[in-house]
């Protein structure tokens, strides 16, 4: 019974925000917010850390690298466990996304469980930067809804994946 209103919870909100993305700008927007959860943008903005504070940009380095060690194979057992369908391949409303996804299956978002690593390991070291970088975190996985290749329970799970992933690795290197 819960089951069923959690499923009927995720679609209806999926309806509706994927119904603000026929506006040109919108979709725009997502697009262009989608691509800074691709891998090259992580690298760029981790450069920009090294050339300003190389002493906070070296435990940085370590903490990403444990955390994406921690966050991949997790994810990619969970994507492959779970076998999810997309919004596009699930619902019977013929729901046309606007990107073609990475992978096959929904959940969890493996862009959002990227940013949220992200955010969670930047912000411990930087946290007057926080509520941007959760900002920009959150704007990821809104727009893989936008694009139509996930459910916001994607997006949750990424979340916890990636914010539970980072938490993970400060205490292995505590």
């Amino acid at each position: 019974m819960w089951l069923e209103r959690v499923r009927l919870w995720d679609q209806k909100y999926f309806h509706w925000v994927f119904s603000r993305s026929q506006r040109q700008s919108v979709h725009k927007f997502s697009l262009w917010c989608s691509k800074t959860g691709d891998g090259p943008f992580y690298l760029l903005l981790l450069s920009g850390f090294w050339l300003a504070d190389a002493f906070h940009a070296s435990a940085l380095t370590e903490l990403l690298l444990l955390s994406f060690a921690i966050e991949l194979p997790l994810y990619f057992l969970l994507k492959n466990s779970i076998r999810r369908q997309r919004p596009y391949q699930r619902l019977a409303e013929g729901i046309q996304a606007h990107i073609e996804a990475s992978d096959k299956f929904s959940l969890p978002s493996g862009h959002t469980a990227a940013a949220f690593v992200m955010a969670c390991a930047i912000s411990l070291y930087y946290p007057l930067w926080s509520g941007m970088l959760f900002g920009w975190a959150c704007l990821i996985g809104l727009s893989r809804i936008l694009l139509g290749v996930h459910f916001p329970l994607d997006i949750l799970a990424g979340a916890l994946l990636g914010s539970c992933s980072c938490l993970i690795a400060v205490q292995l290197l505590q």
